[in-house]
C-alpha cells in the first residue's frame, strides 16, 4: 500500500518502464488481490474508477502477432518502452539489457528471478546489489525515453494526427489516417462513409523493379530518387476519394478531358485541382510542409542527437505520408479504394521507365559524354545510374545535373533527386546490394547493405558477423585475399567446434525447465540447431544456448555451413571471383578436420560407459593399471612432458576465464562482489560460461595425472 499511496501523493501525467503493460502492471495487480488489499487497484484521476488488467492481441503485417495486456490508468498517459522500440527499431533482442547497449552503450547487472528472494533474505551487501537492479530497472528506461525523445515524438505524432497518445502504442496506421480523414472532411462538411471491412481478393500491379545488371561494379554508381513518390503523385494529379469521377458522371456535368478531368494511365478519372481539391491532397501538404520544416532544422542542428531526433521526426511524418497511399490500397481496412491505388502505381512505373529512357538517351557518347549512361537497377522510386566516370565528384556533378533534368519533365511538386553515389558497388539482386555510401568526395558515409545477412534478423549473429567482416574486408579495405582466408579460417573453426556459438517446441522446452524465464508469443528467441536424426524437422532440432552449452549438446555444423553461411557467402563471392573459385571457399583442405562434442545426457548416453583415453595417443585405457590413470604404457616415459602441457592449457584457461569475469566484475560496479549476472544478450555471458566450463574439464583432466602409476610425485 505504501507504493499505492507514493503513486498517489506523486499523481504523474504519464507512467514510464519497460514491459509494464505485460508483467508490472498485471502482476502488481494480482499480488494485491492475494492479500487483500481492496483500496490497492485505484490507480486513475477517477478516484472510483477500479484499474484492471485485461488479455489484448495486437497483430498487423509490420508488428506480426502479439499478446499483450492493456490495464487502465484514466488520465495517465502510459508509455511502455518495450511497445515502444519494438514498434520503432528492428533489434536482434528486446531484452532491457540489449536495447540500452545499443542505445545508451550500458547495461545493467541481470540478475535472475530465482535469485532475488535468496538475495533480499540475505546480507545488507546482497540487498544492495537487489537494490541497485532495482533503481536501475526503473532508470534505464527513463534514460532511453530521454535519449529516443519518444515522448516528445509520439507527442509530435498524436498532434499530427489527432488521435489519442495510447493509440500510437496500441493500434496501427489506420486509425492515424482516418482520423486526419475525420479531420479534413468535418471542416470541408463531408461524411465519411462506414464501410464493412470484408477482405476482397482484388488485386493491383504494384511498382516497377527494372531488372537489376547483376555484378560488382568499381566505378562510382549514382542513385536518383523520387522525393516522396507516392503521396507526390497523388498530390500531382489531385487523386483523392472525393474528385474520383466515373463516365456518367462526366457526361452528365459536361465535363472536358485534361481541362476538367484527367485519366490514368490505367484508365480511371478524377477530376482537376480547378474542379475541386481533393481531401488526401490537403492532407499530404500539411504532413510534407511539416516535414519540410523538420528537414530544415535537421540542416541547422549541430548537436548530433538532436540531429537524429528531428531525423526520425522527419521520417515518422514520411510514414505517415506514405501510408496513406498504403491505406487506400488495404483491401482489409476502413476505406480501401483500389481506383487511387492502382492510378498511383501506374503513374509510379511510368516515371521509373520515363526516367530510365531520359537519362539513357540523354547521357551518350553521340551527345559528347565520355561513355554511355547505363540504369543498372530501379526499385519503386529510385533509378542506379552508371555514368561510366571513374572521377566520384564528377559522377556527383553528373548525378545532380539527370536530377534536374528529369525533373523538368514531370508536374510540380514530383521531384527527382541526386541523393548519394555507391563506390564500390555489389548489387547481388532485386532489393540485394552492398556498397560504399558517399555524399561528399572526399569521404565515404557509411557501407550501406539492403536485403543482405547483416541487417536481417532472421539467422545467426555468426552468419551476420562473418558477413559483415568480408564485405568490409572487400568494399573498404578493396582486400579480396584477405576475406577469402578469413571465410575459409572461419568455416574451420566452425567444423572444429571453437566457435561461440525452431521456435514453438523450444519455447516450450523452456517452459518445462524455467516458466518465469520463458519466452512469450511476439519475443525473439535465441537458439542453435543441434545434432538429431536425418529426418528430424529443423524446430524438433532447436535448442537453448545455456542447455547446449552445459550438457555438451553437440551442435549441427553441416546444418550452419550448408544452410547458413553457403548461401550468403556465394551471393557475396560469386559476382566477383565466378561460381567454381566462390564454391571452392565452401570446401577444400580447411574442412577436412572436423570435432563434435561428446553429449553428457539423453538417449544412447544413458547405456553408455565412458572409457578414458590416453593423453599422449589417444588410446582407450582398458588395463586395470591404466584405467584410472592418464597415460598409456607406451606414452609413460613421456608422463612429464605431458603433464607440463597439461598444466599449461589448464592456466591459459584460467587465464582467460579470469579476463571475463573481471570484464563481468566491471560491467558491474564491483570488483568485490561475485557475478551474479545471467544477460544472454551479452556475448561474454556465454564466453564466460564456456570458458568456466572448459576450465573445470582441463581441470578434471589434470587431476587424472595424481592416480597415474607412473606418477612419481
Amino acid at each position: 500500500m505504501a507504493w499505492r499511496d507514493f503513486f498517489e501523493k506523486a499523481d504523474p501525467d504519464v507512467i514510464i518502464g519497460y514491459n509494464i503493460s505485460n508483467f508490472d502492471f498485471p502482476y502488481l495487480l494480482d499480488r494485491a488481490k492475494h492479500l487483500k488489499l481492496t483500496k490497492f487497484p485505484y490507480w486513475s484521476r477517477i478516484k472510483t474508477m477500479q484499474s484492471v488488467a485485461k488479455d489484448t492481441n495486437f497483430s498487423s503485417k509490420q508488428m506480426g502477432n502479439r499478446d499483450t495486456k492493456a490495464t487502465n490508468t484514466n488520465g495517465r498517459i502510459q508509455l511502455d518502452l518495450l511497445q515502444l522500440v519494438q514498434r520503432d527499431h528492428q533489434l536482434r533482442s528486446y531484452t532491457l539489457n540489449s536495447v540500452c547497449a545499443q542505445f545508451l552503450g550500458e547495461q545493467k547487472e541481470d540478475v535472475h528471478h530465482s535469485m532475488i528472494t535468496e538475495l533480499f533474505n540475505g546480507t545488507p551487501d546482497s540487498r544492495r546489489r537487489l537494490a541497485v537492479y532495482c533503481l536501475k530497472d526503473a532508470y534505464l528506461p527513463q534514460r532511453l525515453m530521454d535519449k529516443l525523445m519518444s515522448l516528445v515524438n509520439y507527442t509530435e505524432m498524436a498532434r499530427v494526427t489527432g488521435v489519442p497518445f495510447n493509440y500510437l502504442l496500441s493500434r496501427g496506421q489506420q486509425v492515424k489516417f482516418i482520423s486526419q480523414m475525420f479531420r479534413k472532411a468535418l471542416a470541408h462538411q463531408l461524411v465519411i462513409p462506414n464501410l464493412s471491412s470484408d477482405q476482397s481478393d482484388e488485386q493491383y500491379e504494384g511498382a516497377t523493379v527494372i531488372e537489376p545488371t547483376r555484378g560488382y561494379y568499381d566505378v562510382p554508381v549514382a542513385t536518383l530518387d523520387f522525393a516522396s513518390l507516392y503521396p507526390s503523385i497523388m498530390q500531382a494529379h489531385n487523386l483523392c476519394y472525393t474528385t474520383l469521377l466515373n463516365k456518367t458522371s462526366v457526361d452528365k456535368l459536361n465535363m472536358k478531358k485534361d481541362e476538367d478531368y484527367i485519366v490514368t494511365p490505367n484508365g480511371d478519372m478524377f477530376c482537376t485541382s480547378k474542379v475541386r481539391k481533393g481531401l488526401l491532397t490537403e492532407i499530404l501538404e500539411e504532413l510534407l510542409a511539416a516535414r519540410k520544416r523538420a528537414k530544415k532544422e535537421l540542416a541547422s542542428e549541430t548537436d548530433a542527437f538532436k540531429k537524429a531526433v528531428l531525423n526520425g521526426r522527419q521520417l515518422a511524418l514520411k510514414i505517415s505520408a506514405n501510408s496513406v497511399y498504403g491505406l487506400t490500397g488495404a483491401t482489409v481496412g476502413k476505406l480501401p479504394c483500389l481506383a487511387i491505388a492502382s492510378s498511383t502505381t501506374s503513374y509510379g512505373r511510368q516515371m521509373i521507365e520515363k526516367t530510365k529512357s531520359e537519362v539513357e538517351s540523354k547521357y551518350t557518347i553521340a551527345n559528347g559524354y565520355s561513355h554511355d549512361a547505363q540504369v543498372i537497377y530501379g526499385d519503386t522510386d529510385s533509378v542506379m545510374v552508371k555514368f561510366g566516370e571513374k572521377d566520384l565528384k564528377k559522377v556527383m556533378e553528373m548525378g545532380e545535373e539527370a536530377a534536374n533534368f528529369v525533373s523538368s519533365k514531370f508536374i510540380k511538386p514530383i521531384k527527382l533527386e541526386f541523393e548519394k553515389v555507391y563506390f564500390p558497388y555489389l548489387l547481388i539482386n532485386k532489393k540485394r546490394y552492398a556498397g560504399l555510401y558517399w555524399t561528399k568526395p572526399e569521404k565515404y558515409d557509411k557501407m550501406d547493405t539492403k536485403g543482405i545477412e547483416t541487417v536481417r534478423r532472421d539467422n545467426c549473429r555468426l552468419v551476420q558477423n562473418v558477413i559483415e567482416t568480408v564485405l568490409k574486408k572487400i568494399l573498404i579495405e578493396r582486400d579480396l585475399e584477405a576475406a577469402q582466408d578469413y571465410v575459409k579460417d572461419t568455416i574451420s573453426a566452425l567444423l572444429q567446434n571453437k566457435r561461440e556459438a525452431a521456435h514453438v517446441e523450444l519455447a516450450q522446452r523452456m517452459k518445462k525447465r524455467d516458466a518465469g524465464s520463458a519466452p512469450t508469443l511476439g519475443d525473439r528467441v535465441a537458439y542453435v540447431i543441434v545434432k538429431g536424426r536425418g529426418d528430424s524437422k529443423n524446430y524438433e532440432k532447436s535448442e537453448d544456448p545455456i542447455y547446449v552449452l552445459e550438457n555438451n549438446v553437440p551442435i549441427d555444423t553441416k546444418y550452419y555451413l550448408d544452410n547458413q553461411l553457403a548461401n550468403p557467402l556465394g551471393r557475396i563471392f560469386e559476382p566477383i571471383l565466378g561460381e567454381k573459385k566462390a564454391n571452392s571457399l565452401l570446401a577444400g583442405e580447411h574442412t577436412r578436420s572436423i570435432s563434435v562434442a561428446a553429449p553428457t545426457l539423453g538417449g544412447l548416453m544413458k547405456f553408455a560407459k565412458k572409457t578414458q583415453t590416453c593423453m599422449g595417443c589417444k588410446k582407450p585405457l582398458v588395463g586395470k593399471e591404466e584405467a584410472d590413470g592418464a597415460v598409456c604404457e607406451n606414452c609413460r616415459p613421456r608422463i612429464g612432458e605431458l603433464y607440463t602441457k597439461q598444466v599449461k592449457k589448464v592456466g591459459e584457461l584460467e587465464v582467460r576465464f579470469g579476463r571475463l569475469w573481471t570484464q563481468c566484475q566491471r560491467c558491474q560496479g564491483s570488483m568485490h562482489s561475485e557475478v551474479l549476472c545471467s544477460s544472454r544478450d551479452c556475448p561474454i555471458f556465454y564466453m564466460r560460461m564456456k570458458a568456466r566450463k572448459e576450465v573445470e574439464e582441463a581441470g578434471r583432466e589434470l587431476g587424472r595425472f595424481d592416480s597415474d602409476v607412473g606418477a612419481l610425485w
